[in-house]
Order: C-alpha cells, then structure tokens, then sequence
C-alpha cells in the first residue's frame, strides 16, 4: 500500500458515507497497480470470516489502469475507538445527496489498515448496484477496531446497509502467505 493523506470530502450517496480519494494514492499487487479511488462503509460486514460476520466493514475501492476494479475489506469489530474513522465519521452530511469537506480536513486511507495486511482473495462482484462481476476482492484477515460510539454515528445514517455473503458458487478463496 502507498496511500497519501487527503483533503476530506465525505458524500452521502444514499446508500452509504463515501470518502473519494485523489489520484496518487497506489495500492500493488504482484506486478498490478491499482490507485484508490473512494472508500466506503457497510454495516454489517459484508464478508465471512469462517462463518463470522463483523460489526462493519470499510471498503477501500481501486482501479488499474485497464479499468479493472480491486476491492480491499477492512473489517471492524467493536473494540477501542478507530482514530481513523473518527475525521470521517465526525463529518458525515445530514443528508442523503450532501457533501462535507470541512476545510483543513484529512483522510488517511493507510490509517484504516491494521497491522498486518494478510489476505483473502477471490473474484466477484461489486456489491451494490449493479453489481458488475470481474472484481478482485482482498478481505484484510485482521479486523480493526471502531468504538460503540463510533459504530452508532455510522448506525443513525445506516443501521443496515450490508448486502447478504453471497454463496461461493464454485469461486476458489486463496489466502496470502
């Protein structure tokens, strides 16, 4: 990962809080670059680990320069506060359609990942709308932490905006080393 902080916008799209990132912020991947282009919050968790859901999930949306997208879960268990989370979720617009970008603001995306960057991956589909195939999914094996704060701030705008774990339908999981 090679994330640079950015100024924070965050947009309430109507389905969830969204943080667009500028260009510059990479993520690679054996020889694949794929750069950030927004991150974005489920609850709860939209992925299993054996069998176990999580209180949330960030989503951390890339793009190559092909135009093939590359999903990284950062799941969340409640636990201590996220410092990461706490810019973004103490901006959250009050309304669906409205953006915030609270001037002198930043986002760290790196300040979302815990320690260790171990992973699962597999093809799939985006998750909302219209939930194009052809995606690689990186599913952090690590969960970090939000605070019980922090999840009810993002529960008042979505209590449950999570699509359903989706049956691996012959799909094959690899984990990192």
């Amino acid at each position: 990962f090679d994330y640079k902080p950015a100024p924070l916008h965050v947009s309430d799209n109507g389905h969830t809080e969204t943080v667009p990132y500028p260009p510059g912020s990479l993520m690679h991947v054996g020889s694949a670059t794929y750069e950030l282009q927004q991150v974005h919050f489920h609850r709860p968790s939209e992925e299993l680990i054996d069998g176990k859901s999580f209180a949330m999930v960030a989503h951390l949306v890339h793009k190559d320069a092909e135009g093939r997208l590359a999903v990284v879960a950062v799941l969340s268990e409640e636990g201590a506060r996220n410092p990461a989370l706490a810019e973004v979720f103490g901006h959250f617009p009050a309304q669906p359609g409205k953006e915030e970008a609270p001037a002198g603001a930043r986002f760290d995306a790196a300040a979302l990942l815990p320690s260790s960057t171990a992973y699962f991956t597999f093809e799939g589909s985006l998750t909302t709308p219209p939930c194009s195939e052809g995606v690689t999914w990186f599913v952090l094996r690590t969960p970090v932490t939000a605070s019980a704060e922090q999840m009810e701030a993002f529960a008042r705008h979505y209590a449950h905006n999570a699509r359903p774990a989706q049956p691996l339908g012959g799909r094959t999981i690899r984990a990192s080393g």
